[in-house]
């Protein structure tokens, strides 16, 4: 390669650095105007209320008809919060979308467990894209919950049983997920 192919690639490389920073902060930008999504939007991922997924409103369940949110993954975090007089861990999952969504699910659900196993699969690259997660209620028991994880049009597919070392699956998905916040 010559110098001038060089310098030529380098310019390049630095234009595309560039225009990923204004991606990047035109995706991070509030909506302007008039509109009724302030703040975040905080999702239930159980089957308690009746539906797959559901809203609170004055303690209210309100079930979400839609059966897939598509957004971009900003954060996973467990969470120790107090549900029902008990002390729980959630894990939190924060999808940024037409605004910022935070879904909720028990730390050892079937739900968590299906988000986390396939996250932990994926590259920091691939989290640069949206990413679909969709509910899926469980064939044999009417309490359980899955998650479907797609990137793109791709399902993610990754499976786990009661062997699975989820100290593990949950310390790979952190930092996959830490590292497109960086």
């Amino acid at each position: 390669m010559t110098p001038e192919q060089t310098s030529e690639l380098f310019a390049l490389l630095m234009r595309q650095e560039e225009l990923l920073k204004q991606l990047v902060a035109s995706i991070n930008k509030p909506k302007l105007g008039l509109h009724s999504e302030a703040g975040s939007c905080k999702i239930y991922c159980n089957r308690h209320n009746g539906s797959l997924w559901y809203t609170l409103n004055n303690s209210e369940a309100s079930a979400i008809t839609q059966t897939a949110l598509t957004g971009y993954l900003k954060e996973l975090k467990f969470e120790k919060c107090e549900r029902r007089g008990k002390e729980v861990y959630k894990l939190l999952i924060t999808i940024l979308a037409d605004r910022t969504y935070i879904l909720e699910s028990g730390h050892d659900t079937h739900f968590a467990k299906s988000v986390l196993a396939a996250i932990a699969t994926l590259t920091p690259q691939q989290l640069y894209s949206p990413i679909t997660l969709q509910p899926t209620p469980g064939t044999t028991d009417e309490s359980v919950l899955f998650c479907r994880v797609w990137v793109g049009s791709e399902l993610v597919m990754a499976s786990y049983n009661e062997q699975s070392n989820w100290r593990e699956i949950s310390k790979q998905a952190l930092e996959i997920c830490k590292s497109i916040t960086k």
